[in-house]
């Protein structure tokens, strides 16, 4: 009797060392996955200085909650930087370069296309000016796909052109972001779908 009472003595002993075993790995499991997050919330929050030297804390937030205003973005920028020119020839080359970065070799092609017709040295004859108004911008960011809706004006010497522009394409995610895109967005499969014109207004030519 004496011996089945120490061996039910020692079976609760090791099932309750076991479970306070158990019980402590589940609870440092616990402190440590509190403890982490706790980590990760307090690294999303900066202070920087403002003009005064005064701290003021600034929060990071997940680049996927904003990325479809990103993407407008970055659409409307190189929609403005590719249409939106003056007759300087030093000034447009420094758009389009400026635009090359956010566009795949589609773009590159259109600027070809538009150099070999002509159009840029008809912005330089004309002393056109050329402004873009966006409309608006259409996202589907589940197949990655933009539609753009705008208007151009063409103001030259003679008349002001106002022409509707439509273009589509695709956008890809890039790793880095970089001070020539920094959306880390790149315009793929680009191409013009509707450029017409809407009203051709003749100016006085006295």
């Amino acid at each position: 009797m004496i011996v089945k009472n120490i061996e039910s003595k020692i079976r609760l002993a090791t099932f309750l060392s076991a479970g306070s075993f158990l019980t402590a790995i589940v609870m440092v499991l616990a402190v440590s996955f509190f403890a982490y997050q706790q980590v990760a919330d307090a690294r999303k929050s900066v202070y920087v200085l403002d003009a005064n030297s005064v701290p003021l804390m600034a929060k990071q937030t997940d680049v996927q909650l904003n990325r479809a205003a990103e993407y407008r973005s970055h659409i409307n920028m190189f929609h403005s930087l590719f249409f939106s020119l003056t007759p300087d020839d030093k000034y447009i080359e420094y758009q389009m370069k400026r635009a090359m970065y956010l566009v795949d070799e589609s773009g590159a092609l259109q600027y070809n296309n538009l150099k070999e017709k002509g159009f840029f040295n008809s912005i330089l004859s004309s002393s056109a000016v050329l402004t873009l108004q966006t409309d608006s911008i259409q996202i589907d960011e589940v197949r990655k796909y933009f539609r753009y809706y705008g208007k151009q004006k063409i103001d030259r010497r003679s008349s002001t052109i106002i022409r509707s522009l439509v273009t589509e394409g695709e956008l890809k995610d890039l790793e880095t972001r970089s001070d020539n895109n920094p959306h880390a967005v790149l315009i793929t499969r680009w191409k013009t779908i509707e450029n017409k014109d809407l009203e051709n207004v003749q100016k006085n030519s006295f």
